[in-house]
């Protein structure tokens, strides 16, 4: 469903310039640093397959975030393929890209990104609205959703009355309403309470699971991860060090960084991999 091939972005002073520096055998740190090159995502490969839920995990500014967004060309590739169901997407124009967005891909942001002046139900409905869909049609849609993420009788409320924890659940609803083949998740749940956001871990990978989505969450959380991922993407400095399930990761850590990152994650976080699977690789 998602095919990422040598992708990169960089950013500074000459975006060419910085991309044939970064790409050489050698890459000269100094010249790099005069041309204030940073490398965002460098040479990332990736495959998603479809109704897979991935996790790209790592610490503060190592590509996650600027990966997903080259996804769905919220930034656009300094280098490299993104194919969405085989489709090349860098070759999309304004329109398709725009109707790319708005059928076949939801994002949800740490941040909630509601309208306050509308309604719960209004702010699900939203991207039905956008499409021009009758009004009877997209109140019953964001209903069904809103019961889904467990809210339902919660339509006519003002987002500004709800709870942090319900606002996110609003925020997965809009998503879910807009029914696309795929979900970017950045970091939803990071700003929650541990029990809230436990909660929603839950509830989300088996709405997940209920309705094939194939998703891209970003978590800097490797117990989140491996709790909810069917793999995981290890990144590092903008480069992908391991890709893998949670049981692989845990029993065979492709460097130290690897095992450094994951050798304190809860051994309950990785209960759904079966014990069995981490033994056999070891």
């Amino acid at each position: 469903m998602i095919e990422l091939e040598d992708v990169w972005k960089v950013f500074g002073k000459d975006e060419n310039a910085i991309l044939a520096q970064a790409r050489s055998a050698e890459p000269d740190p100094a010249a790099l640093e005069r041309l204030g090159a940073v490398i965002g995502v460098g040479g990332a490969s990736l495959t998603v397959k479809r109704g897979e839920l991935v996790c790209l995990m790592g610490l503060s500014g190592s590509g996650k975030s600027t990966l997903v967004r080259l996804v769905n060309r919220l930034l656009e590739p300094s280098a490299g393929r993104v194919r969405i169901g085989g489709k090349d997407i860098l070759a999309l124009g304004r329109k398709a890209l725009r109707d790319l967005r708005s059928h076949r891909i939801g994002m949800v942001f740490q941040s909630h990104a509601l309208l306050s002046h509308l309604s719960v139900r209004d702010n699900v409905a939203l991207p039905l609205e956008i499409r021009g869909v009758a009004r009877t049609t997209r109140e019953d849609t964001a209903d069904e959703m809103l019961v889904r993420v467990g809210l339902d009788g919660l339509g006519d409320r003002r987002v500004s009355a709800l709870s942090g924890g319900m606002q996110q659940r609003v925020g997965l609803a809009r998503a879910l309403a807009a029914n696309p083949d795929i979900l970017l998740m950045d970091e939803p749940f990071s700003a929650l309470d541990p029990l809230i956001r436990y909660d929603l871990q839950t509830q989300f990978r088996a709405l997940s699971r209920e309705l094939g989505k194939t998703t891209l969450f970003v978590t800097h959380d490797v117990d989140e991860a491996f709790r909810i991922a069917d793999r995981v993407v290890l990144m590092r400095a903008g480069r992908i060090v391991q890709t893998g399930t949670p049981a692989t990761l845990l029993a065979a850590p492709a460097d130290d960084y690897v095992r450094r990152f994951v050798e304190h994650a809860r051994p309950l976080a990785a209960s759904r991999h079966e014990a069995t699977t981490i033994r056999a690789i070891a």
